[in-house]
C-alpha cells in the first residue's frame, strides 16, 4: 500500500465519523468505510469501458467486472451517505455503457452456447444487470426524466431483450445460468417499472414463442420436463423440499445471490407473489443447506463441478447469511458466522446483522448429521451427511453422495463418498478440472479434462466395474435414475449411519453402500466403517478407488513400483491414470497408512485370494498438465458376478516437525472380519489393539426401525430392533 493510499483511507475514515452515520454498528460502520475508500480511490481514476474481447481472466473482462462492482458500491454509498459525488458517478458510467452496448456486437469468442455481448458468456452479461439493476434503483428518482429514458431505452431495455428473446437457450432453462438471467431481467423490469419483462422474467418465454429446435431438448437443460421456465420454475424445479440445490454447493453459493437479490426486489414491489414464503420458505430453506454442506475448516463440499476452496467466508455468503438472518427468523448462530466474515452487506440485512452483534446475540453455529433429499419432489435421492466429535472436539465429518446427476454439472459418482476433519480433507472428491478466471486455463472455461477425467466415476471414492463409468458415462442415461437412501440414523452419538442403493448404475447390478461413523472414548476420533456390496449375474472385475490427501507412509502388502509409466485404459477416466505400483494380497486384510495435514490415518480393507492393491495417481495424456497428481489406490477383485468390500478408517497420532516428533504414528484397529454377508444380513467384527471389539449387523433388506432381526453366527444368537446394531465388548473372544 502506497502512502498515498495510506493517507486516502484515513482521510476517509475521518470523513465518514463526521457523518450521521456514526451511529452505525461498528462492523456496519467498517464495511461502509472500507468500501468508501476502494470507491473513492476507483472514482479517481478513468471509467473505462473497453471494447470487449478477452475471456475469463482477461483485460477487458476484468474491467467490466469491478465496473459493476464499483457501480454497485457507489450507489450504495449515495444511497447511505447521500454525496451526490456517487450519484453523479453511476449516472456518468451508465450513460458511458449506453453510449456503446447496443453497437457491440456479440462477444468474438464465441466459445459458449449463449454468447454475450459485454462477456464472452451471457451468463456474465446478466451478472453484470443484476449489480447494476441494484445500483440503478438506489439512483433513479435522482436522476433527470431524460437520462432515465435514454438508459431505458439504449441500455437497459436493449440489454434485457438480449438476455432472454435474442438468446432463449439461455433464458429458458432450468439451471443456475438462467436463474442469473430470469433475475436481471426481472430486476432491471421492477426498476423501470416494465411489467413485460417482469412477467417474462417470472414465467420464461411461452414455449410457443421459441424457435422449434429449442421447444425439446432431452438433455434437460434447456426445458423442464413440464415445459417450465422463469424464476418462479427456478424456485420449483432446481429444489428439493429442504432446499437441496440439483446441481450442489458450490453453484448454490452462486446461484443464490441473483434468489435472494431478485427475490427481496419482488418482496418489496410485489408483495402479491409473497416470494419470501414462497414453496414453504425454499428460499430460506436453501440458505440453511448451503451452510450444512461445509467441512470443519468451511469449505464447501466439493460435489458435483466445484472448484475447490470456496467457502462460508466467500462474498456471496455474506449475502447469504445476513438474508438468511433478516429474511429467515433471526438465528442467533448465523451471527457467529457473520462475525467471522468480518462484513456485512451495505443493506437492511446487514445492518440488522451489525446491530445483533452489537447487542451480543451471537451464538455458536454448530452443523448437524443431516441428510437432504434430491429432485423438486424430494425422490431422487440426496446427499446424506454424518458428523462426529473426538476426544478433542475436533469434527469429522463423512459425506455420501446418492444424488441424481445435478444436470450439466453432475459428476457419474454414485454412492461416492468423501471425508473431511479439522485438518482438510482426508479422503477427497476431485471437484472440477477448472481455473476460475485464470486466462492461462481456458479462460476460465472447463477444461477438457473435467469431462474426460473429474466427471468420470474412477475419478471419485466409489466402485467402479469393469472400468466403465456409471450410467456409461453418458447425462442422458444419468439424468432418467438416481439412487435412492436406504437408511439414515443419527439417534445417539456413538453411532451413525447412512446408506444408500443404486439400481441403475450398471444394468443388471445392484449397488448398496452402508457408511457409519463410530465414537468410542478408546478412539481419538470417529472411526469411519464402510460397507460395499454389489450384486449381479455374471463376471466383473471390480476396482474401488480411495482418492487420499496425504503422503503414502506404508502397507503391509509386498508391491512392484513400475519403472515405466503408461495409461491404464483408453476411456472412461482410466486415459489419465498411471498405475505407480502393485500388490498381491497374501492375508485376509490389507492396510495403507499415510500422513496428512499434521495427522496419521490407516485404512484396514478385508481382502479375498487374488485381490491387487493398485496404486495410482493421474497425469497420463494430459499434455497441459491440467490434472492435479494427487495419489490414490484402488483394491481390484477379479472374477465373481457378486462382491463385497470391507473397510475402516482411523485418524490418530500427530507429527510436529518443529521438534521431528510423531506420536502414535500406527493404526489401532488390529483385525476386520466380515462375519456374514448375503442378502437379508451383513456382520462386521473388528477389534482394537487394547482388546476392546465391536460386532456391527445390518440389515441388508429392510431398514424398518421397529422391525425385529435375529440370527446365529458361530453358534451365538442376537437378536436387535432397526436397520443396524452394535455390540461393544471390553475384551475380544477367544
Amino acid at each position: 500500500m502506497t502512502l498515498r493510499h495510506l493517507l486516502c483511507i484515513l482521510l476517509c475514515l475521518a470523513g465518514l465519523l463526521t457523518h450521521a452515520q456514526t451511529d452505525y454498528p461498528p462492523l456496519f460502520q467498517q464495511t461502509l468505510a472500507g468500501t468508501q475508500v476502494q470507491t473513492d480511490l476507483a472514482m479517481e481514476q478513468a471509467f473505462l469501458v473497453p471494447t470487449p474481447k478477452d475471456m475469463a481472466g482477461g483485460y477487458t473482462h476484468e474491467v467490466h467486472k469491478q465496473n459493476w462492482k464499483t457501480l454497485a458500491d457507489a450507489a450504495a454509498l449515495y444511497r447511505l451517505t447521500g454525496e451526490e459525488r456517487y450519484a453523479a458517478f453511476v449516472r456518468d458510467g451508465l450513460l458511458a455503457y449506453a453510449e456503446v452496448y447496443r453497437d457491440w456486437p456479440t462477444h468474438p469468442t464465441a466459445r459458449s452456447y449463449a454468447t454475450g455481448k459485454i462477456f464472452w458468456q451471457c451468463l456474465n452479461d446478466a451478472n453484470w444487470l443484476v449489480y447494476v439493476s441494484g445500483a440503478y434503483q438506489d439512483i433513479y428518482d435522482w436522476l433527470d426524466p431524460a437520462v432515465r429514458t435514454k438508459l431505458n431505452d439504449e441500455l437497459f431495455r436493449p440489454m434485457a431483450d438480449f438476455l432472454s428473446i435474442e438468446n432463449p437457450q439461455f433464458f429458458n432453462r432450468v439451471h443456475n445460468h438462467s436463474t442469473w438471467g430470469n433475475a436481471a431481467v426481472g430486476m432491471i423490469g421492477l426498476v423501470m417499472d416494465d411489467d413485460e419483462l417482469v412477467q417474462r422474467a417470472l414465467y420464461g418465454i411461452p414455449t410457443d414463442e421459441l424457435p422449434a429446435d429449442l421447444r425439446d431438448d432431452d438433455s434437460g437443460k434447456i426445458m423442464s420436463e413440464t415445459g417450465r421456465a422463469g424464476f418462479l420454475a427456478q424456485l420449483d424445479l432446481s429444489f428439493s423440499p429442504d432446499g437441496y440445490f440439483t446441481e450442489g454447493p458450490y453453484y448454490l453459493r452462486y446461484a443464490l445471490s441473483p434468489f435472494l437479490l431478485f427475490g427481496r426486489a419482488l418482496a418489496e414491489k410485489r408483495p402479491d407473489l409473497d416470494i419470501l414464503a414462497y414453496r414453504d420458505g425454499i428460499l430460506g430453506k436453501a440458505i440453511d443447506a448451503l451452510l450444512l454442506q461445509a467441512d470443519p475448516r468451511g469449505d464447501f463440499f466439493p460435489l458435483n463441478d466445484s472448484q475447490k476452496g470456496m467457502s462460508l467466508y466467500a462474498p456471496e455468503v455474506v449475502k447469504a447469511v445476513d438474508y438468511g438472518y433478516y429474511l429467515y427468523g433471526q438465528d442467533p448462530s448465523l451471527l457467529s458466522l457473520a462475525e467471522v466474515q468480518g462484513t456485512v452487506t451495505l443493506d437492511t440485512a446487514g445492518l440488522a446483522v451489525a446491530t445483533a452483534l452489537a447487542g451480543g446475540k451471537a451464538r455458536p453455529f454448530r452443523p448437524k448429521s443431516i441428510a437432504f433429499t434430491d429432485g423438486p419432489e424430494g425422490d431422487e435421492g440426496g446427499v446424506g451427511i454424518l458428523r462426529g466429535y473426538g476426544a478433542d472436539s475436533a469434527a469429522t465429518v463423512l459425506v455420501m453422495k446418492y444424488s441424481a446427476q445435478g444436470m450439466g454439472h453432475g459428476h457419474f459418482d454414485k454412492l461416492s463418498y468423501s471425508l473431511y476433519d479439522d485438518t482438510g480433507e482426508v479422503v477427497q472428491d476431485y471437484g472440477a478440472a477448472r481455473w476460475v478466471n485464470i486466462d492461462q486455463k481456458g479462460g476460465g472455461r472447463y477444461l477438457p479434462e473435467n469431462q474426460s477425467w473429474a466427471k468420470q466415476s474412477v475419478a471419485h471414492n466409489t466402485l467402479v466395474i469393469d472400468r466403465t463409468s456409471h450410467y456409461d458415462g453418458d447425462i442422458r442415461i444419468g439424468e432418467r435414475y438416481h439412487p435412492d437412501l436406504y437408511a439414515f440414523v443419527t439417534a445417539g452419538d456413538s453411532l451413525q449411519l447412512v446408506s444408500a442403493v443404486s439400481e441403475h448404475a450398471y444394468p443388471g447390478r445392484r449397488l448398496h453402500r452402508s457408511q457409519w461413523l463410530l465414537t468410542d472414548p478408546v478412539l481419538a476420533h470417529p472411526l469411519m466403517i464402510d460397507l460395499f456390496r454389489a450384486q449381479g449375474d455374471s463376471a466383473a472385475v471390480f476396482e474401488l478407488p480411495t482418492w487420499y490427501r496425504g503422503q503414502l507412509m506404508a502397507t503391509n502388502l509386498d508391491y512392484t513400483t513400475n519403472d515405466t509409466l503408461a495409461p491404464m485404459g483408453a476411456d472412461h477416466g482410466y486415459q489419465h491414470l498411471f498405475l505407480e505400483a502393485r500388490g498381491k494380497a497374501d492375508t485376509t486384510t490389507a492396510t495403507v497408512q499415510w500422513f496428512g495435514q499434521g495427522r496419521f490415518y490407516t485404512q484396514t480393507m478385508v481382502t479375498e485370494a487374488g485381490d491387487e492393491l493398485l496404486f495410482v495417481r493421474p497425469g497420463a495424456n494430459d499434455p497441459e498438465f491440467n490434472l492435479r497428481r494427487d495419489p490414490g489406490f484402488m483394491l481390484r477383485r477379479e472374477g465373481p458376478s457378486s462382491s463385497t468390500f470391507a473397510a475402516v478408517l482411523e485418524s490418530h497420532g500427530s507429527y510436529n516437525p518443529r521438534v521431528e516428533v510423531a506420536g502414535d504414528p500406527y493404526g489401532s484397529i488390529t483385525g476386520l472380519e466380515l462375519l456374514l454377508d448375503n442378502a437379508d444380513y451383513s456382520a462386521l467384527r473388528i477389534t482394537h489393539r487394547l482388546g476392546k471389539e465391536w460386532l456391527l449387523f445390518l440389515a441388508n433388506s429392510d431398514p424398518a426401525a421397529d422391525r425385529e432381526h435375529e440370527l446365529t453366527i458361530n453358534g451365538q444368537s442376537y437378536q436387535w430392533r432397526g436397520v443396524h446394531h452394535l455390540i461393544t465388548s471390553a475384551h475380544a473372544s477367544k
